[in-house]
This record gives C-alpha cells, structure tokens and sequence, in this order.
C-alpha cells in the first residue's frame, strides 16, 4: 500500500545524523590515514560525526532608518525624580 501524499516529508532528513554508513566511515578514516585498502572493513574504529550549527544571517537596514533607530534606542528612559515611595502633593 502507498503512503499518502500529505504524510511524506517534504525536505527529507534536514537534521544531521548521529551514524555513518560504513562507506562514509572508511572515507573519513582514509582521510586521517587510519585505513588503508588492505585494511579489513569489519571492526572499524569510531569515527566522531560534527555538527554543524547554522548562523542566521543579519539583516542590513537602510542608513537612514538604522541612524533614526540607533539614535532613539541609545537615548535612556526618563526616570521620575525621587524615591519609589515619595507622593507628591
């Protein structure tokens, strides 16, 4: 029986994986020069899988809105004048 169109994901695996395929894992380790042709492909050591953290992109804004922004938002806050607990009359 098929799977249903709306059930399927649609990027596939976005996620990185935590487990190499054998192929990937004797890549790797001839790239560190611990596997050679010879070697048997059973009992292979660990291999350590990276992940990778995106950085979000920051988005530029025009000069004349970023100079208004920038300027208002270094300005502080007013503060009343005397103690939280003093009334005025």
């Amino acid at each position: 029986m098929t799977m249903d169109k709306s059930l399927h994901v649609q990027a596939g695996l976005t996620r990185s994986r935590s487990v190499l395929s054998r192929a990937e894992r004797i890549a790797r380790l001839q790239s560190a020069e611990r596997w050679t042709p010879g070697d048997s492909p059973l009992g292979l050591p660990k291999v350590r899988v990276f992940k990778l953290a995106l950085k979000k992109k920051k988005v530029k804004k025009e000069e004349g809105e970023g100079d208004a922004a920038a300027t208002t938002a270094a300005k502080p806050a007013a503060k009343p004048a005397g103690k939280p607990g003093d009334k005025k009359k």
